[in-house]
């Protein structure tokens, strides 16, 4: 596509040089729908970055704008801090009906502050309010925020330089396969624990991503969660579960965790659970947990009513009958698979590997540049894909999971291409 150099200069003359997603996409937009995104002067862009995950229903998903703009038309409360609300309400019912009891999930449901690092926040704290202990066990190549207390349990090494402090209380563990299947699942963590020699402080808690969004598209395999969770019941320890990311559908079921059988002690939720792009969050955990005190964790922000409005909606849309949708997204993911597949074998000595579950996909280039000019050059020709890894290696795929076939099959095509062009 042709596109004409857009006016950016008061972003670049008044906005912090923190920016960084419009240094990869440098055009203005102003409006999207479905998987779509369009610039101010009308081009169209595939996307397959869904708000980094928080628009797992597309932009301006019909059925919840609809609710949406009901909902203020009428005056509904937007604001409401931890206060009763009809919006509230009718979000806890529907996410009892149609998440937590047709799993058999007993949670509790904990509204921190409306970001994902705010969850991780609060889950930490409760974890060693419970626990009476300090220490927290996260995983190599983790990423829980950039808050101090998720930064103490990220392991990029960039983002963890921009605290300017000390970040304590955290210590990073092998996740699954860090050794290549060299090394026994948790023969260095178990040793630590029982090692009254080893300076490993007994942890409150472990957090762990199924699937490592930020860190690379690095899949945990099913016996490898249940492994770290029998781990955790032995050793007096809580099992968090950081599902902001990859819940919501992201994977196939709700939650990502429940193709392993495991029931975590606290799990994190946020991005697509308002389901419309909405600043909302929510700190799952069994009831046994709830020990705070009225007002012991609060945030002005935690009662955004609008997300409650398109929550409900997008329950009731897209998992009134789960299956469905998993179906859907598995389905789409064999589609996304069968692509890599191809890219890899017409670039076998570029490609190192592609991995993945259901709608996220990494494809690691052994040329850990080589990711970004896939990333810009697939920009020029209308896809947004972002990348991943601790060096930014792994190009990142992340579409609506509400894409349709024929779009996949267009943004793969030009992944491809962008892929070729880059040699």
């Amino acid at each position: 596509m042709t596109i004409t150099q857009p006016d950016l200069s008061v972003f670049e003359t008044l906005e912090s040089e923190v920016r960084s997603y419009c240094r990869g996409w440098p055009t203005v937009f102003d409006r999207a729908q479905g998987s779509r995104m369009y610039d101010e002067d009308g081009h169209a862009y595939l996307d397959f970055f869904a708000g980094a995950g928080s628009l797992n229903y597309g932009h301006n998903n019909p059925v919840l704008k609809r609710a949406l703009i009901d909902y203020l038309e009428r005056d509904g409360v937007t604001h409401g801090l931890d206060m009763s609300t009809t919006a509230k309400r009718s979000f806890l019912q529907t996410f009892q009906d149609l998440v937590l009891r047709p799993r058999d999930l007993p949670y509790k449901v904990m509204f921190p502050g409306p970001t994902g690092t705010n969850a991780v926040e609060s889950a930490l704290k409760l974890a060693r309010k419970v626990k009476g202990r300090e220490a927290i066990v996260s995983f190599t190549n983790a990423f829980h925020g950039m808050s101090l207390g998720s930064l103490a349990v990220t392991g990029n090494a960039f983002k963890r330089a921009g605290a300017g402090i000390p970040l304590v209380h955290g210590t990073p563990m092998p996740f699954d396969n860090y050794f290549d299947g060299t090394v026994p699942d948790f023969l260095w963590f178990e040793r630590l624990l029982e090692d009254q020699g080893s300076g490993l402080n007994k942890p409150a808690a472990v957090i762990v991503e199924t699937v490592q969004g930020e860190g690379g598209i690095n899949v945990a395999r099913p016996e490898w969660l249940r492994a770290l969770k029998e781990l955790c019941e032995r050793q007096d320890m809580l099992l968090i579960v950081d599902d902001i990311q990859m819940g919501c559908g992201r994977t196939g079921a709700f939650f990502s965790f429940e193709e392993s059988g495991i029931t975590p002690d606290i799990v994190t939720v946020s991005k697509s659970i308002s389901g419309y792009g909405l600043p909302m969050s929510l700190c799952l955990f069994k009831p046994e947990l709830d020990v705070w005190e009225p007002g012991e964790h609060n945030g002005t922000f935690r009662g955004n009513n609008p997300a409650f409005v398109t929550a409900t909606a997008a329950l009731e849309a897209y998992w009134t009958d789960g299956s469905a949708m998993e179906k859907q997204t598995r389905a789409r993911g064999e589609q996304v698979e069968q692509a890599l597949i191809s890219v890899t074998e017409e670039n076998l000595a570029d490609v190192k590997e592609y991995r993945g579950r259901g709608l996220v996909w990494g494809l690691e280039f052994r040329d850990k540049d080589r990711a970004s000019a896939v990333a810009r050059r697939a920009f020029e020709l209308g896809l947004l894909i972002e990348t991943s890894g601790p060096e930014g290696e792994v190009v990142k795929l992340l579409p609506a999971l509400t894409i349709t076939p024929d779009e996949l099959d267009e943004g793969l095509r030009i992944l491809a291409r962008a892929v070729r062009e880059t040699v």
